[in-house]
Formats: structure tokens, sequence, C-alpha cells
């Protein structure tokens, strides 16, 4: 009876899907956020704890926590983990120095029990910039070909432009349709 009850507010829009955003400091986690949220550039700061916000994508509604990414606050990432459907994983594609820092704090996460039912969708910010790495070497960096059970998407983008968040959100709706 629950998962009719659950099927029926899919398809009528009417369920929540709680979403974590996460990365390292100064990745873009909060510029995401307002752009998906209000079209456009809102200047930040680092953040202290979280932000959250509600982004609806064609009667699907996603609540969207945005966690601080300082090293000093990631050990308290896991307080979010509760009934998270979706983690967006934002990188800096040009923080070549700490790569291997986000694959760690990637693992980590994928290997919480609270997230094994959860989708990973990887922002690779900045692909604006000229020194930036492309989705692919981001791709092997992170090791993301050994993540066998977590659906995954890695996607290219711009959180000053916009560029590449619509194709996130939209994989991020397959994947509720899908269920």
């Amino acid at each position: 009876m629950g998962q009719l009850i659950a099927k029926l507010m899919s398809i009528f829009g009417n369920q929540e899907h709680k979403v974590i955003i996460v990365g390292l400091d100064n990745a873009g986690k909060t510029t995401i956020l307002y752009q998906l949220l209000m079209n456009e550039v809102v200047h930040t700061c680092p953040t202290i704890g979280s932000n959250v916000e509600e982004i609806i994508l064609r009667k699907t509604h996603f609540i969207m926590w945005d966690i601080g990414g300082q090293e000093a606050l990631r050990s308290a990432w896991n307080m979010y983990y509760s009934n998270t459907e979706f983690i967006i994983l934002v990188i800096d594609s040009t923080d070549r120095d700490r790569l291997l820092t986000t694959r760690e704090e990637l693992y980590k996460m994928l290997a919480h029990e609270a997230l094994r039912e959860a989708s990973v969708l990887i922002f690779a910010n900045k692909q604006d910039r000229k020194d930036s790495m492309s989705t692919g070497e981001i791709s092997r960096l992170l090791t993301l070909s050994a993540i066998k059970d977590h659906p995954w998407h890695i996607q290219g983008c711009c959180a000053l432009t916009g560029e590449g968040l619509p194709a996130g959100l939209q994989w991020m709706q397959s994947r509720v349709t899908a269920n």
C-alpha cells in the first residue's frame, strides 16, 4: 500500500526529494544553488553551516541543502545524510591540487550507510576557465568508473552563466521518474 501511495505522489508531483550539495570550499556550491533558484549570480561568502532552498522542475520538488565545504566543516556533512536521495558534488575544475581530497571525501560519503541509495551528480564547475580540466579528466582522476552501486553522472558547468546546470537537473529528474 505504501508503494502505491509513493507512486501516486510521484505521478502527481507531490513528492519532495532531498539533495545535498557538497564539495570543497570555493568550488561554487552556493553560486550554483542560487543560479538554479533565481537564474542569476549572487555574491556569496563562505558558507558556515548550510543554506536550504526548494527547486521545482516540472512538478518535481528538490529540497537542496548547500553544505559548507571548509575542511573544519566536512566532518559534519554526515549530519545531513539522512533521507538524502541525491548528492551533488561540486568540483572546481581548475583546482588540480585538491582533486585527491575531493575523491577521498566522495568515497567516504559513498561508504556511509545513510547514502547507500543516493544517486550522484558531479558538477565540474568553472568550465569557462581556460585552465580547467575536462569532465573526462576529472572522471579518471576521481575513478568514477569504480562506482558501481550508485547511479552517477558528471556534468560540465559554469555557475556564473548557468551553462550545464539545467542538464544536471534534468538528469536528476530522469532518475526520479526512473524510480
